[in-house]
């Protein structure tokens, strides 16, 4: 008897277990799909709050920080107002070092954040910002890429800093052509570990692209 409640328990506990994973999954598929889209639907705070109710929740589980600060990174960018933008790239600081912590180590993929993070800080002011922010979004690069040299999106960002850089200081279209076309064949051959691993960046990838034809 005592055996077959032990079972019984176990079963239980199993059965909660696989709805709860079940549900997160749901929950965080629903999300995700949204991501890019994220720009041009202008709801970067929206999906923040919802992947940060998803983590507060599971509390084991990095990645829900980790989309909660690409959303709040692109919210940042996003922002027109100027005085605002920092507090908006410390909160995605806050929630990338939370990923972290749960995930016990840096990645490419949260590197990758860290990266954006420090243009958006750039962009309040980059003129006077870029000596601060300059190295620190080339470095969080180079770490993402020697991290997971198969990752496509560390060298799109890339790509677009050459893009927006002018030509007087080495960027511009032309210059950043070859890193759009090494980052598209990167994604093209790019498996993310799960289906709710990291794996944005196509529609931006495909509008540069575009600006080739």
């Amino acid at each position: 008897m005592k055996h077959l409640i032990l079972v019984g328990a176990f079963i239980f506990c199993a059965s909660i277990s696989f709805a709860q994973s079940s549900k997160y999954e749901t929950a965080m598929k629903s999300n995700i799909s949204q991501l890019d889209s994220i720009m041009a639907k202008n709801n970067a705070e929206e999906l923040a709050n919802n992947f940060i109710r998803i983590g507060d929740a599971e509390k084991t589980l990095w990645l829900p920080y980790y989309y909660a600060a690409y959303c709040k990174v692109v919210q940042a960018m996003q922002e027109k107002d100027n005085s605002k933008k920092d507090a908006l790239a410390d909160k995605a600081t806050e929630l990338i070092t939370k990923a972290e912590n749960i995930l016990g180590k840096e990645n490419s993929e949260t590197d990758v954040i860290k990266s954006m993070i420090a243009t958006a800080h750039m962009t309040v002011d980059p003129q006077n910002r870029y000596m601060t922010y300059g190295s620190e979004i080339n470095e969080n690069l180079q770490k993402a890429e020697s991290l997971d040299s198969s990752n496509p999106r560390p060298v799109l960002l890339e790509a677009e800093n050459k893009f927006y850089t002018p030509e007087q200081f080495g960027g511009g279209k032309e210059a950043a052509k070859e890193y759009f076309a090494r980052a598209n064949t990167l994604d093209q051959n790019f498996k993310p570990e799960t289906d709710l691993s990291p794996n944005w960046g196509k529609t931006s990838l495909q509008y540069f692209l575009s600006q080739y034809k």
